[in-house]
């Protein structure tokens, strides 16, 4: 259809329906990409101890991931379907994390990485390392907080304790490679949750954390926190050492995660929008 067509077309709409039709309109990405930046600058402007408790609570909150799951394992029957139906409970800790407005270090691997992206200094480098760092460690302080509670007192019953063993052992399989290449695709699929969320209603929002994080859950895949929680669980359990999850399983998944963010989704949306300037 040429240009004259489109504005022959358009011009036969009554003004009311004319603006109804720029508002059902999806926005471009560069509405995503302006929303993404400016709350990009706004966590990067946070001072470090608000952003220390909001990484702790996220931390914690991302426990809610595994306790949903292994509940669910507990209590539904060894069918055929019942793993798809378990990972159902792996976006809980997400919902929480999200709609909490907690610093979770894998949704910052996109958010404060869109400000740098259109302010290359070396000082808005150094605030997004700060950000990482304080997030990070504030994350995996309050995943193992919250793996030390559920493995030394009897919060939830032993058949449920034995689901999240299980769940820990699934966690922790793979050598270095298969970690990070899983680790990948899970930083990927959240960083592009991350950026959808601005185009999403209030309904939709919902839908898209919950499909979004189901797949990172239904695939195996490995995500940095919620994976410390379970593998962190295990070691405290003494079922592993915490060397191996320091020195076997982090470093990959946490490499992963973070290229699959930056790299896959941060960097190529960025560019997707500013390329034709």
């Amino acid at each position: 259809m040429s240009a004259d067509d489109r504005g022959h077309d358009a011009a036969q709409l009554e003004p009311d329906e004319e603006q109804k039709a720029i508002e059902q309109e999806a926005p471009g990405a560069g509405v995503n990409h302006e929303a993404i930046r400016r709350e990009g600058m706004k966590e990067l402007d946070r001072a470090p101890s608000a952003l220390a408790w909001s990484g702790l609570a996220a931390g914690l909150s991302m426990g809610l991931s595994m306790v949903a799951e292994g509940a669910l394992r507990t209590h539904l029957p060894a069918e055929v379907w019942r793993p798809l139906v378990t990972k159902l409970g792996y976006p809980i800790g997400f919902l929480a994390v999200i709609l909490g407005s907690q610093q979770l270090y894998t949704e910052n691997t996109l958010t404060p990485i869109v400000p740098l992206m259109s302010t290359r200094s070396g000082e808005m480098l150094g605030r997004v390392l700060r950000l990482w760092a304080i997030v990070l460690v504030t994350n995996l302080v309050g995943a193992l907080l919250f793996a030390l509670v559920v493995a030394h007192t009897d919060a939830f019953s032993s058949d449920v304790r034995a689901s999240f063993v299980d769940i820990g052992r699934e966690a922790v399989a793979g050598g270095f490679g298969t970690l990070f290449i899983r680790a990948v695709f899970a930083g990927w699929i959240i960083a592009l949750m991350v950026w959808m969320l601005p185009a999403a209603e209030a309904g939709a929002k919902l839908l898209t954390i919950v499909v979004m994080t189901w797949l990172v859950g239904a695939g195996e895949l490995a995500h940095v926190i919620v994976g410390s929680v379970e593998v962190l669980h295990l070691a405290a359990r003494g079922e592993i050492s915490y060397a191996t999850y320091l020195t076997g399983w982090l470093p990959p998944v946490l490499l992963g995660n973070t290229l699959g963010g930056v790299v896959l989704v941060a960097a190529v949306n960025h560019a997707q929008v500013t390329s034709g300037e």
